[in-house]
């Protein structure tokens, strides 16, 4: 699909009635006043600035710590699309968490030609200190962000899948506690299935990911956070908080007869489920980088023996690749025996010559990526690229083709958001957010649906000027 076809309105039905899902919002927004909606809007901004929902923008002279704007138009979606989008994501993590056992073990899916061995083989997310390594219950992504777009009533895409630290949770409640607040005459009309109890959810999810030897019936749960300084430094006291875990830093940390434990007013004490946001390089120095003042000195001696579990586990990056991704329906099928529920984007990978002799020639139509990229950085978006950028691209794709991988520019849906004049449609996508334990795999209806706010703009990152809204995904 090119983007010169008309994006599907999400809320309006050729631009004049309200789809299904929208109709009572729709007929509720008719009756409001403008001016009234708009000081809502300030209201919020001011909400999010007060509790210090920041993120910081790197890559510039200096970083940059911003607000993520809020639009107060929520996303909604049928309890029937949701039903079918819960099925195809449950698929496709089972799907991820089969291939990481494989991949760290036999490596069957190698011997059996599905994927390329090369792509596993000289990739720098795959960790060779993983190989044979059990994790506790079996358990590689403990909670996974799949990105999804949509181009159609019933048309899905996996954009990209977030396997290694997916962020952006905290964003979804706070987006829905503001929601409530501002407007709870609106949740009394529809029936909006809640999201509130993510944090008790995730702690029960990491609680039955504990060793097996752990006797207690309440296991130690920690966050790792890599400090003040990081971009998702709110989420992770956020979240800490709200599960009623302790938020750790690396010097409050050490190892003990044989556990990591953490320092506490009655002195140190074991953790038996350890939720990181420390990336895998810098995770243990004397495993991996060895400059790394954020990680714990031999935790990964401990892992290996089983007295820890590590959310998500070291060496799940190599599913978040972006070369690997164009395998993904041949990876569900190889472990699910079923075709892929949930559709992959078509994707050219740059490192096979004639994908990129293709790429090059049709660069100013195509969307092209790092393999390893996120955050909407290092992304050419070739039908909005000047002529400069795009010989630019070009030099980076002749020198390094196996860097990059590139798709073609989707209509994105559109929902509205509260402009000056009114609504105004803006291209969306969402991430639903996935907990998985040896019990079960639990989904929160909904995510956090990412908006471009500037008109025509594709890229929905926060660190390229993009929003978020409130996803409300309806009962039955």
């Amino acid at each position: 699909m090119s983007s010169e076809e008309k994006p599907f309105d999400e809320m309006l039905e050729r631009g004049v009635a309200p789809r299904g899902p929208y109709k009572a919002y729709y007929e509720w927004f008719q009756g409001e006043n403008l001016k009234h909606l708009r000081r809502k809007s300030a209201d919020a901004e001011a909400f999010f600035r007060r509790i210090g929902i920041t993120f910081n923008v790197y890559g510039q002279d200096e970083a940059d710590e911003r607000l993520i704007p809020f639009d107060i138009v929520p996303r909604i979606i049928a309890a029937d699309e949701w039903a079918r989008l819960e099925r195809g994501i449950e698929q496709r993590v089972r799907a991820i968490n089969a291939f990481l056992h494989d991949i760290y073990h036999r490596q069957e899916i190698l011997r059996a030609g599905r994927v390329p061995r090369e792509i596993i083989a000289g990739n720098e997310a795959f960790l060779p200190e993983m190989i044979g390594v059990d994790p506790p219950g079996g358990v590689y992504t403990h909670i996974v962000g799949v990105d999804l777009v949509r181009t159609g009533p019933d048309e899905f895409f996996v954009l990209e899948d977030n396997a290694r630290t997916p962020s952006g949770v905290s964003y979804m409640l706070e987006n829905r506690e503001t929601m409530l607040q501002m407007f709870p005459e609106l949740f009394s009309r529809l029936k909006v299935r809640p999201v509130s109890r993510y944090p008790q959810r995730l702690r029960r999810s990491l609680a039955e990911c504990a060793p097996p030897g752990v006797a207690t019936a309440n296991p130690v749960v920690a966050v790792l956070t890599p400090g003040i300084h990081n971009s998702a430094y709110f989420e992770h006291s956020f979240l800490a908080d709200q599960m009623g875990a302790e938020l750790v830093e690396s010097g409050d940390l050490r190892i003990e007869n044989g556990r990591v434990a953490m320092r506490t007013t009655q002195g140190y004490e074991p953790i038996d489920v350890l939720y990181r946001r420390v990336d895998d390089a810098f995770l243990d120095p004397l495993t991996f980088n060895p400059d790394s003042l954020l990680g714990v000195p031999g935790i990964m001696d401990v892992y290996r023996a089983g007295n820890i579990t590590i959310a998500n586990a070291p060496g799940t990056g190599i599913a978040d690749d972006k070369a690997l991704y164009s395998y993904m329906p041949d990876i569900v099928e190889f472990y699910t025996g079923e075709t892929a529920l949930l559709k992959n984007v078509p994707t050219w990978r740059c490192s096979e010559p004639d994908a990129l002799a293709y790429v090059l020639e049709n660069l100013k139509e195509l969307v092209v990526k790092e393999v390893h990229g996120s955050g909407g950085y290092g992304m050419l978006v070739g039908p909005a690229a000047s002529r400069k950028e795009l010989a630019a691209f070009e030099s980076k794709l002749r020198a390094r083709p196996a860097n990059y991988i590139a798709q073609p520019t989707l209509a994105l849906s559109t929902v509205p958001i509260l402009a000056k004049s009114g609504l105004a449609p803006r291209h969306v996508d969402l991430r639903p957010f996935v907990l998985v334990s040896p019990e079960r795999i639990t989904m929160m209806p909904g995510g956090l649906t990412r908006v471009a706010l500037k008109k025509g703009s594709l890229v929905v990152n926060s660190s390229q000027g993009g929003g978020t809204k409130d996803t409300w995904v309806l009962g039955d």
